[in-house]
């Protein structure tokens, strides 16, 4: 008997493509600004059966700055995300910052020292 493949990864699936369809979002409407144009999303996960998901970005400038302004444009990412996803319900997103650069770095620090 041939075990029927449950699709386990469909969260992840919708994840990437939400982070690749807000990078295009944040690269073409959100340009002029500088706090934006320096965020790079570096990672999603889907959380609460596809309801949310969390895009981890990096930036090089303040990062309580930059969390700042990608929540307050959250609402109308998301609502330019609805125009360009194929699915009937869009996953609400939530912006966090990545500090593994900066973890790893220390790290790398820590151990050239020993």
């Amino acid at each position: 008997m041939i075990k029927k493949q449950t699709n386990s990864n469909r969260g992840e699936k919708i994840a990437s493509k939400v982070q690749t369809l807000v990078a295009e979002i944040l690269q073409h409407d959100y340009m002029d600004d500088n706090l934006i144009k320096g965020v790079s999303l570096v990672g999603a996960e889907s959380h609460g059966g596809m309801q949310f998901v969390k895009l981890f970005f990096y930036s090089h400038e303040n990062k309580e700055e930059t969390q700042k302004k990608l929540d307050e444009i959250t609402k109308s990412v998301r609502f330019a995300l609805a125009q360009k996803i194929n699915q009937k319900y869009v996953p609400e997103i939530r912006f966090v910052y990545d500090d593994t650069l900066e973890r790893a770095t220390r790290i790398e620090k820590l151990l050239s020292k020993i």
